[in-house]
């Protein structure tokens, strides 16, 4: 694997694990997420970098590893906090960053860890 998408793949796993923090520090309620606007700023920043980083991945390990994360997701997902940001459906982010995010992290610990990273 390339060490520049290992250098990628790192800095998806911190933009997980700000989210992980933001879910600890605000809470682990919908209710708190649809509420507080730092929260949602947060998650949108992170879901955006997420996306910028996945852009930049190689070919070869997007091709490869399609099968296990929708790196064209990733990528659209940050092209709607972008661009349309304001027509989000909360639910949807939340659903992310308590459903995808902690997948995407796994994924990326696993390819570091094969890596000896």
């Amino acid at each position: 694997m390339q060490r520049r998408d290992l250098r990628l793949l790192e800095h998806m796993e911190e933009y997980c694990d700000d989210i992980a923090s933001a879910i600890e520090q605000f809470g682990r309620e919908y209710d708190c997420f649809c509420t507080n606007h730092a929260f949602q700023y947060t998650a949108a920043f992170c879901i955006l970098q997420i996306g910028e980083l996945a852009a930049k991945l190689s070919p070869e390990l997007r091709e490869v590893s399609e099968a296990e994360m929708s790196w064209r997701q990733i990528k659209g997902m940050r092209n709607i906090v972008v661009h349309d940001y304001g027509n989000v459906d909360p639910e949807i982010i939340w659903s992310v960053i308590t459903e995808d995010i902690p997948r995407l992290k796994s994924f990326c610990i696993k390819l570091l860890n094969e890596n000896n990273l």
